[in-house]
């Protein structure tokens, strides 16, 4: 005779309790990884260089490229000695991308850093590193400059 715990111990171990397990599993695990991918495009893995860490480069001339994408006005006010200016902020129209696009050749003459520079740091910084990636520009190359002109504290 079977006893109650026997029976249910027996359900637990039915071929089809067992694939509907593996099945679930594969699910979550399905949407782990599609989640984690989105996640992934939709934030963007940006690479920053604090204004201290960019100083010590500039002290030693290894910086690379300092590409400066501030408003005319801005750029004129404050900017890092030796920046490239484009005034290609806020980096959102065909006409921004062209400001990006002039200064192409000479980011890629060589396989130096290029550093953006962006009022703050933020969307518009942003946005030239995905235009400079997908123009073919080495990820590894890239990298924004933390905060942005308005906390170059030098």
């Amino acid at each position: 005779m079977f006893s109650f715990s026997e029976k249910v111990y027996s359900f637990h171990q039915t071929p089809f309790r067992q694939e509907g397990i593996l099945t679930v599993a594969k699910i979550l695990m399905f949407m782990a990884v599609t989640l984690l991918a989105a996640t992934s495009s939709i934030a963007g893995d940006y690479q920053y260089i604090s204004a201290e860490d960019l100083m010590q480069k500039i002290q030693t001339n290894e910086q690379g490229l300092l590409l400066d994408i501030q408003v005319e006005a801005e750029y004129s006010l404050h900017h890092i000695p030796g920046a490239i200016a484009t005034h290609a902020y806020p980096v959102k129209s065909e006409e921004d991308q062209a400001k990006l696009g002039a200064v192409l050749a000479q980011v890629n003459s060589n396989a130096d850093p290029v550093v953006i520079v962006c009022p703050r740091g933020g969307g518009g910084a942003k946005r030239t590193y995905d235009y400079l990636r997908d123009q073919g520009v080495d990820e590894k190359r890239l990298m924004i400059l933390e905060g942005g002109q308005a906390k170059w504290p030098y």
